[in-house]
């Protein structure tokens, strides 16, 4: 297997970055040189790696795939996978991504999976041709089939059994969104080069890092959903965010990014009341596979720290 396991700081391997104003007016690299297929994973191997092989198999194949992982116990190798490179990085969503975004090269198109989503064999196929024939957009996400994170979530053999009754994919369509899926949003490379990071203020399972990521992508091109790339989101609840932690991210997550100006204060506080609601009213009966009640103690716990002055992201650290 030609895989490699990189501990090098990432000042030492980041490449040149491209001028802010190439990147802004479109006069950087307009063609993909590659598609790196990036995932952050922490202590699920076992849903890792189905999706590994899956994105092997691409009738595209990838030109790169890094997996950056918490601890050796986080990924079985599979040695069947060319090209893997493995990244360690501290536990945390945005810190592992970045730690991949560290290692990004010039005119690659990346592509963050989450460890749990399964794409439709010919995803990359699909994605290489959106970013060809549409240089003005910067970032696509993908239709997503099912998604178990809104129940107790699917297995491997369901999502490839949902995307085979899906049939041959429609042609590209690309519809105007806010902001890409974190489980699975492509980008041109550009603009990570220039030095753009996800937030590692926002810890753990990253609750609305995509949202803030692809806001502050916004200015360097269109932000699209192409309904030729599709895949299944498993929503595998195991290695997941407390729901006590979770419940506090709720709530001091879209406050945080009101003020850094990345999320609209009616569209952040809509979605602050709805989870609150939510959980308030779904705590009297919880779904078996929920954390009801430690997601609307998480979010009392955070509007208490907003009253007295002291709600920050990083709190919910100290949260058991």
């Amino acid at each position: 297997m030609n895989m490699t396991f990189d501990g090098a700081s990432p000042a030492d391997i980041r490449p040149d970055p491209l001028p802010l104003a190439a990147l802004r007016s479109g006069d950087g690299p307009s063609l993909p040189a590659g598609i790196l297929v990036a995932i952050a994973t922490t202590g699920r191997p076992e849903v890792l790696s189905p999706t590994l092989a899956a994105v092997a198999g691409q009738s595209r194949p990838p030109d790169r795939i890094l997996v950056c992982v918490a601890g050796s116990t986080d990924l079985r190798l599979d040695p069947a996978i060319a090209g893997l490179g493995l990244l360690a990085a501290p536990k945390g969503l945005t810190r592992q991504r970045n730690a991949i975004l560290d290692r990004v090269r010039p005119g690659e198109i990346v592509l963050f999976l989450d460890d749990d989503f399964l794409p439709a064999p010919d995803y990359l196929e699909r994605l290489e041709a959106g970013f060809l024939a549409h240089p003005e957009v910067v970032m696509m996400t993908g239709r997503v089939l099912a998604d178990g994170i809104c129940g107790p979530g699917l297995t491997h053999a369901q999502a490839a059994r949902l995307v085979a009754e899906a049939g041959p994919a429609p042609p590209a369509q690309l519809t105007q969104v806010h902001n890409g899926y974190g489980c699975n949003m492509a980008f041109r490379a550009g603009p990570v080069l220039g030095g753009l990071r996800f937030d590692e203020r926002l810890p753990l399972y990253g609750w609305l890092e995509d949202v803030d990521f692809s806001r502050r992508l916004a200015p360097f091109g269109r932000i699209v959903r192409n309904e030729a790339l599709r895949g299944v989101h498993l929503g595998v609840k195991s290695g997941r965010t407390s729901g006590l932690r979770l419940g506090y991210s709720q709530v001091a997550n879209p406050l945080y990014l009101i003020g850094k100006r990345s999320m609209a204060p009616r569209r952040a506080l809509a979605m602050l009341a709805r989870n609150l609601v939510a959980n308030g009213l779904k705590s009297l009966r919880p779904e078996p596979w929920t954390d009801r009640r430690g997601r609307l103690r998480g979010n009392l716990i955070a509007l208490g720290d907003l009253v007295r002055g002291r709600m920050r992201p990083e709190r919910a650290l100290d949260l058991p």
